[in-house]
């Protein structure tokens, strides 16, 4: 039996069938028969011959054994004709020209009056092929403006069919998008995907912003305002991928439990390392490569869920660097390594538990990818941008009265990205409110040196690879802009390099105080910010990095490229409500002033609390791991059960050594994490704003506040997590062996018949815990 092949199928379909004119492809295709007898293709004898065979042949494939005596004569015609038509697609695609074709269908509509743009706009772009959307639109986006204006609504409606067929069928998104992305603009997306499916929201985001900020007159003109080069590779290609390696026996990850998740996902790691790509997809990624040259790419995931209206999955998904140094056998490896390890990471027990707790476990998760050039600049051995970082259209935790919240707030760090996005242990990005770019947290210079960026993270071209080193071992004299990002700490003064020679590099700070000085980077971030926020009609977030110049005349000019967007998570708005006016010293259980947001818990039932000094007791990172996997098995006996988090340092901390190294699937039904600083409580001056796991706080809703112990603002009732009942054992017995470090506190223990609540009022910088009679009505 004759197959067409399936491109010219989806062609002749295109022209014929889907026009919604069956008479004009019947008469057409008998047209493409004459030609074909004319020519000697075939004569008419052996070709009716050929569709009886292969009308008899499909008769057996559905089970039919004679051909006459178990089909009527109707049925048997209409199959032959069926089959007349699919061979007759098939020899004309096989022999002649489809000019030929176009001619044709041409002559045979100028015979019945039909203008082939009377077909084009008669098909229906929801069933279509993209071709055929895509020749719609740009045909009425090509007529003169009277004319257009007539088919608007028929635009419009192709438009979001390819939106929804390229991007993202994500309703938000989609209303967003159609008012900014042109047919140009969809089709440029088209052409750099590789494979079938959607982008994902990644993708989708920064898309959407690019041509937001296009469109914005202020920032339209400025030369440095850009996107990286980029490249997608469609969601399909992710079930493509597991199908070829034998993969689905994993599919059914999201309905296991967190303890089997945890166990089994390392096998799947190298499941996925160990597979293979389809040799078409090789091809096009080798074809990427060669004609990117020795560019380092950065390869991110872009799933289709990811950075939504409620949940961008921050920091569940991986982004893999690649230096793309070696040949183009080793470049293309290292590419195809990258990508199995994200499609792996759609598996990852955190981003699964993610999904369990926003309610999108029965969603059919698929994961695009986003391949971009990576922005930065070559010094020495070493690639990385000016400087780098994350800002926010709102600034909800403020440090200060006079900070404006819709000014926005930005973590910026020098070199990659991702020491501004990740909860780094060990290191601490700028800090700044875009109303007040110089206001830090603390002035004073001791804590300015202390809890600036002490490691960078960078290319290192040289050895092909990822690295962070020590400022110090990279930042030297002859570095262009480092006037502009550091300055030298002269015995308790910060002091403004005004020459290139420096005496002790060590004594270099990153600040970043002159880039806020003497540009207007503050003022063009916040233009940026309120131009998304206005379009996207919500708060936003932004990934991006900076470059540097000086002109000839020494004045500084800001090169920014946006690298991602999404909505910017964010807590409820609650009504300020302030505490009893009698409220007893004793009924407090701890209150603060430092970065407060806004809200309130009205009935606390619980507190997991980690003893600070038993917790740095703790002999090794694998006891402290184990700790936190505890912690998330009482987050899940909780869940129904309102409770708070109390511990020591950075929770979510990569470092141990800083805090309790918990992630978002440990926690994610506590009501606030609280952070403990001071008496050998370790905490920087600001509870890690804008990074992955803070804006997992914020989505699911959960407060974060810090307690510095020192400070004469704080209260901490340390009686009452010192010397309550520990009900750790009677809900997790097999934590037993945590007992000293991890303690369950129930609240009626202190006063029966009461629970707690926690009021945080942003504007008085004050946020206090006390223990309040039960409500029945309280919620």
């Amino acid at each position: 039996m004759d197959f067409l092949p399936d491109t010219t199928e989806k062609l002749l379909r295109t022209t014929l069938t889907l026009m919604q004119y069956p008479v004009l492809a019947s008469r057409i295709r008998a047209h493409m028969r004459e030609e074909l007898f004319k020519r000697g293709i075939i004569d008419p004898k052996s070709f009716e011959s050929r569709v009886r065979d292969n009308a008899i042949q499909s008769q057996k494939l559905e089970g039919i054994n004679n051909p006459y005596g178990q089909e009527t004569s109707d049925l048997w015609e209409t199959r032959k004709s069926i089959l007349r038509d699919h061979l007759t697609d098939l020899l004309f695609s096989r022999h002649l020209p489809f000019d030929l074709l176009e001619k044709m269908i041409k002559d045979t509509l100028a015979e019945r009056g039909v203008s082939s743009l009377d077909m084009l706009l008669a098909i229906n772009p929801e069933l279509a092929p993209i071709d055929l959307v895509f020749e719609q639109a740009m045909t009425i986006e090509k007529m003169p403006e009277k004319e257009r204006a007539k088919y608007m609504a028929r635009l419009e409606e192709s438009k979001v069919v390819l939106i929804r067929a390229l991007i993202s069928d994500q309703l938000r998104y989609i209303n967003i998008a159609k008012e900014w992305l042109t047919i140009k603009e969809l089709s440029e997306v088209r052409r750099r995907k590789i494979g079938a499916g959607r982008i994902g929201g990644k993708s989708a985001g920064m898309i959407l912003a690019q041509h937001i900020l296009e469109s914005n007159r202020e920032l339209s003109d400025l030369p440095c305002l850009s996107m990286p080069e980029s490249f997608y590779i469609g969601s399909d290609e992710f079930y493509t991928f597991m199908s070829i390696n034998n993969l689905f026996g994993w599919n059914d990850q999201k309905y296991k439990t967190e303890a089997e998740m945890r166990a089994e996902y390392p096998k799947i790691e190298e499941d996925f390392r160990n597979g293979s790509f389809p040799p078409d997809i090789l091809d096009q990624l080798q074809t990427m490569l060669i004609k990117i040259g020795k560019q380092p790419l950065i390869v991110r995931s872009s799933s289709l869920l990811e950075d939504n209206f409620g949940t961008a999955f921050a920091g569940k998904y991986e982004s893999i660097f690649c230096p793309n140094q070696g040949t183009l056998e080793e470049n293309l490896k290292q590419l195809t390594q990258a990508i199995a390890q994200i499609y792996a990471s759609v598996l990852n027990p955190n981003a699964l538990l993610y999904r369990r707790s926003k309610g999108l476990l029965d969603y059919d998760e698929r994961m695009a990818l986003l391949i971009q050039l990576v922005e930065g600049e070559r010094y020495k051995d070493y690639m990385m941008p000016h400087a780098a970082g994350v800002a926010f259209s709102r600034n909800i935790f403020r440090w200060a009265p006079q900070i404006r919240s819709e000014d926005g707030f930005v973590r910026l760090v020098w070199g990659l990205g991702t020491r501004a996005v990740d909860r780094v242990g060990n290191d601490y990005p700028r800090l700044i409110a875009l109303s007040h770019p110089l206001l830090r947290p603390s002035n004073d210079p001791r804590s300015v040196r202390r809890y600036s960026q002490q490691y960078v993270d960078l290319l290192d071209l040289r050895h092909n690879t990822f690295t962070s080193l020590p400022i110090h071992d990279v930042l030297q004299a002859d570095y262009p802009p480092l006037r502009y990002i550091a300055q030298l700490d002269e015995d308790g003064y910060f002091e403004t390099m005004r020459s290139s020679i420096i005496s002790d590099p060590q004594k270099l700070v990153l600040t970043f105080d002159v880039l806020l000085q003497r540009t207007p980077f503050a003022e063009r971030m916040k233009t940026i910010l309120k131009s998304l926020e206005q379009a996207y009609h919500s708060p936003v977030d932004v990934e991006f990095t900076l470059r540097i110049e000086e002109d000839a005349h020494g004045k500084p000019q800001l090169c920014i490229t946006i690298l991602q967007c999404r909505p910017q998570g964010h807590l409820a708005q609650t009504e300020v409500e302030k505490p009893p006016v009698n409220l007893s010293p004793d009924a407090v259980i701890f209150s603060t002033d430092f970065m407060v947001p806004q809200g309130r818990i009205g009935s606390v039932e619980w507190i997991i609390y980690v003893q600070p000094q038993a917790y740095f007791a703790l002999s090794s990172t694998t006891e402290r791991a184990a700790l936190a996997r505890a912690v998330g098995r009482l987050n899940e006996v909780l869940h129904d059960e309102a409770f708070i988090c109390v511990g020591p340092g950075r929770w979510g901390s990569s470092n141990s050594d800083l805090g309790v190294p918990i992630g978002y699937g440990d926690i994610y039904y506590a009501k606030a994490l609280v952070e403990l600083a001071g008496e050998n409580c370790s905490l920087p001056p600001e509870p890690s704003l804008g990074t992955h796991f803070f804006q997992d706080l914020l989505e699911a809703q959960i407060f974060p506040l810090a307690l510095h112990l020192d400070n004469p603002g704080t209260d901490f009732n340390s009686d009452f997590f010192e010397n309550l009942p520990n009900h750790l054992t009677e809900r997790l017995p097999e934590a037993r062996k945590f007992e000293k470090v991890l303690r369950l506190i129930r609240i009626e223990d202190a006063k029966p018949g009461h629970t707690m609540r926690v009021l945080m009022n942003e504007e008085a910088g004050k946020a206090v815990a006390f223990l309040i009679k039960k409500d029945p009505g309280t919620v």
